[in-house]
């Protein structure tokens, strides 16, 4: 099921990758809401915004490992597009022999250092207990996180976004499952919801690895592809850690966003729990649509077609925007009325901040399309430092909003905190897109020059 990117329509081929993906995101964004549901519900709002007033740590470790893995697998799929296998199968033993060693080192990190963290950003002494319980079972499972989320990105980087699909899709149920049973037969809280998410998460890893080793003989690593390669790490780590902390910069934002919104009391923060799991599903298109390019990008860089890249950015942003219109209209007219999903007491007291929530966001669901689709795209192409300045100036405009919201106590300034960020990082990615096109554009000309003339022969895959 491997697919071959360098060939074919574009925007058939970014339709078509990027949905499986999408379906997959939103199926593990299910692992998070099939506990909110189920936590909200059957143990209570206190309860309800324990686990949401983690929802901004686990995006920092979780986000971090995310943006590792995919960052590690960029020269896979670069190598998979030059067709060199030998190279693509070092580069993924290399990815796994580098993923095993910062998983241990964030889980005994993360371990050490959350009941600070958790009195840093003002947790509400009310739901403190509850929220440390719950994100201490998610710290310990990161290497079950660690293990779907590099396998799937080894297999997308080959083409394949369908398989990873179904397993999440496996996992997701098992979860909900877990769930029930947890919380509701054996009284277990949000411990119970925790457990379910990390053994369904250690599930799904473990159904790619079955995969990969029976049916992708691409991937069926020798001995010498164990070996460490410090050149090749290091130009992994040149990627992977950039775009790791991307994510974990994006993560301090809302971490300061989440610190005002703790202010306003545990019902506040129920509120924007719940709002939030509405975003987070309807923007799953966007997380979708810049795995893909990455990907996509990734391969052309690798067959040196800078004009299929650019066709690539174009597609990809049209059906961006073409889904925003669509997401922006649910979200601000019927998405307030999901909450009931998530709560059965005090709905009248929170649904109004939601519905102010929504509102704030509908309005800026198109530079979040640039932020996505531009910032993984260059990603893709092998730049790792380049798109952090992008989640600088996030973390500039959540930062700078969250403050003004903290001092002023208003529910209204977090709500604005992230579509400042969208707009300042989708300008500024946007300068970036068109200053890199037109300097690699130039190297790859030369580089194709040289080779026709016969001065020398190399891949432009290494940006």
């Amino acid at each position: 099921m491997e697919k071959d990117m360098t060939k074919g329509s574009p925007t058939k081929i970014i339709l078509g990758f990027t949905l499986p993906i999408f379906i997959g995101n939103v199926f593990q964004q299910l692992y998070s809401m099939a506990d909110t549901i189920i936590v909200g519900k059957f143990v209570g709002t206190p309860a309800l915004a324990a686990v949401g007033s983690t929802g901004t740590i686990t995006f920092l470790i979780l986000g971090f490992l995310m943006g590792m893995t995919v960052g590690f697998t960029v020269l896979t799929a670069q190598r998979f597009g030059a067709g060199d296998m030998d190279g693509m199968r070092k580069t993924v033993g290399s990815a796994a022999l580098l993923s095993l060693a910062v998983s241990l080192l964030m889980t005994a990190g993360s371990m050490l250092g959350m009941r600070p963290l958790m009195k840093l950003m003002n947790t509400p002494e009310d739901i403190f207990a509850d929220a440390y319980t719950y994100i201490m079972i998610i710290c310990a499972g990161i290497f079950a996180q660690v293990l779907y989320n590099l396998l799937s990105c080894i297999l997308r980087a080959l083409g394949n976004s369908k398989t990873p699909l179904y397993f999440l899709i496996l996992a997701a149920l098992l979860n909900i499952v877990l769930d029930l049973v947890l919380i509701i037969s054996f009284h277990m809280g949000v411990a119970g919801a925790a457990l379910a998410t990390v053994i369904s998460q250690g599930v799904s890893g473990i159904l790619c690895l079955i995969y990969i080793i029976r049916k992708v003989p691409l991937l069926r690593l020798k001995k010498e592809d164990w070996l460490p390669d410090g050149h090749l790490a290091r130009i992994q780590m040149g990627i992977g850690f950039p775009m790791a902390l991307q994510y974990s910069i994006t993560a301090v934002g809302t971490m300061m966003m989440q610190s005002s919104l703790n202010l306003l009391g545990s019902m506040s923060v129920a509120a924007f729990t719940a709002a939030s799991k509405i975003e987070q599903v309807v923007t799953q298109a966007y997380v979708a649509l810049g795995t893909t390019i990455s990907t996509y990008c990734a391969q052309n860089v690798g067959a040196g077609d800078i004009r299929r890249v650019r066709q690539g950015f174009r597609a990809s942003t049209l059906i961006g925007f073409a889904y925003s219109i669509l997401a922006s209209a649910f979200v601000m007219t019927g998405g307030k009325y999901l909450t009931y999903l998530f709560v059965s007491e005090h709905v009248a007291d929170i649904i109004g901040e939601v519905d102010l929530y929504l509102n704030c966001i509908g309005y800026f669901f198109m530079p979040l399309v640039i932020v996505n689709v531009y910032r993984n795209g260059i990603q893709g192409m092998g730049f790792g430092l380049l798109p952090m300045t992008a989640g600088i100036a996030e973390l500039i405009g959540r930062g700078v909003v969250a403050v003004i919201a903290a001092r002023q106590h208003s529910y209204l300034g977090v709500c604005l905190a992230s579509p400042t960020a969208w707009v300042l990082a989708g300008g500024l990615l946007i300068g970036m897109y068109f200053y890199i096109l037109k300097v690699y554009g130039k190297k790859l000309g030369s580089v194709q020059a040289d080779d026709v003339s016969g001065e020398k022969k190399h891949s432009p895959c290494s940006v």
